[in-house]
């Protein structure tokens, strides 16, 4: 009578089995991924704070969000989406810096926001970027534009975030040698590459890209109004969650994202207040913002509200880094205006989703 079958049974290139399970659970991690936009996030604050300039900060970790592009993509298209990404990013901050450095009015803010927003879901949409949303790029020109700069100041700290984004390709191109250089037989630990970004020059023509701007150029415009009207310190919150959860275009009209982001802020605020609130030293906010990234990167693409445990987390801790203040203000600001942005988007979703489907029935009827 035969035994049972032992685990360690060889495939067809004599591989144990359970070696190939282990590499697919690895795989499935998004390991590869995360360490590099980890790399790429924390190795510039560190030299900053050697350097003894964390108050630039925030420029070179809006630059290193460049590595948050180029998942999946070969490396000769990766080339070309990060490359793209990286102009994104360093425009976003040049932007801001120039409207920081005037002390733009609040008209001209809102003008910034809505050029950005547009052009940065054309610039996703015709060069078929993953994420296929302009959150980072709002994010920097937000956060950019309010941290006070002097206008002798901009050309420094923009080439502060120039430097980040350099780092972020080299350091998400850097799979291509490591894949050259790794033994025979190493190739099952490695993540399948199988993302074709598109590039369609006639996305200005879709109006589902129109539909997604105006989407988020009203909800944004929305959520940043009632901010500043009921006196929030951190407007540009409420309008970072505004584009986070609206749909990018072609992509499903959900509700859940919306609950998913406040809820998730919420649980991620109480992490983020066992951290901040004791007011630790600044290299307990980079292992803060090393070990955020690294989770988001693991989560994102799995669960959002899980994500947001540790997107949260890093995303306060660089903007405190940015703009210190006191951290309880930073906190009920993020909670209060995460959750109104994140209301705005869920009512936008609703709306939009009932008048796609009223749209689609009277085409029905009128083709009956």
């Amino acid at each position: 009578m035969s035994g049972p079958v032992p685990d360690d049974t060889a495939d067809a290139h004599g591989r144990p089995e359970t070696l190939r399970q282990w590499a697919r659970s690895v795989r499935a991690l998004d390991l590869e991924v995360a360490t590099r936009a980890t790399v790429a996030m924390v190795i510039p604050l560190i030299v900053l704070v050697l350097a003894g300039r964390i108050d630039w900060a925030v420029y070179a970790s809006f630059g290193g969000m460049t590595a948050l592009f180029g998942r999946s993509e070969r490396y000769r298209l990766r080339a070309r989406s990060v490359s793209v990404a990286a102009a994104g990013m360093v425009g976003a901050i040049a932007f801001g810096l120039v409207l920081a450095a005037v002390g733009a009015p609040l008209w001209l803010l809102t003008a910034g926001l809505v050029v950005v927003l547009v052009s940065g879901v054309l610039l996703i949409s015709t060069m078929g970027l993953f994420p296929g949303t302009p959150l980072f790029f709002v994010f920097a020109f937000t956060v950019c534009s309010q941290v006070p700069t002097d206008p002798d100041q901009v050309l420094t700290r923009l080439l502060v975030g120039v430097a980040g984004a350099a780092f972020a390709w080299v350091v998400t191109m850097s799979g291509w040698l490591l894949r050259r250089a790794a033994p025979e037989g190493s190739a099952p630990l490695f993540k399948q590459l199988p993302r074709q970004p598109l590039v369609n020059l006639a996305a200005y023509r879709d109006a589902r890209v129109w539909l997604s701007i105006a989407q988020m150029v009203v909800g944004s415009l929305i959520a940043g109004g009632l901010a500043m009207l009921v006196g929030i310190g951190h407007p540009y919150w409420a309008v970072v969650s505004v584009v986070a959860v609206l749909p990018p275009p072609r992509a499903r009209h959900s509700t859940s994202r919306a609950f998913h982001r406040i809820f998730g802020t919420a649980i991620g605020v109480v992490l983020t207040a066992l951290v901040l609130l004791p007011g630790p030293p600044v290299w307990v906010l980079i292992l803060v913002i090393a070990i955020g990234q690294f989770g988001a990167e693991i989560l994102v693409g799995k669960h959002y509200g899980a994500a947001l445990l540790f997107i949260t987390p890093l995303a306060l801790t660089v903007s405190h880094l940015g703009s210190p203040i006191p951290v309880s203000g930073l906190l009920v600001d993020r909670v209060v205006e995460t959750a109104l942005g994140g209301a705005v988007a869920l009512v936008i979703v609703v709306a939009t989703r009932a008048g796609l489907a009223r749209s689609g029935a009277r085409q029905g009827a009128a083709g009956a």
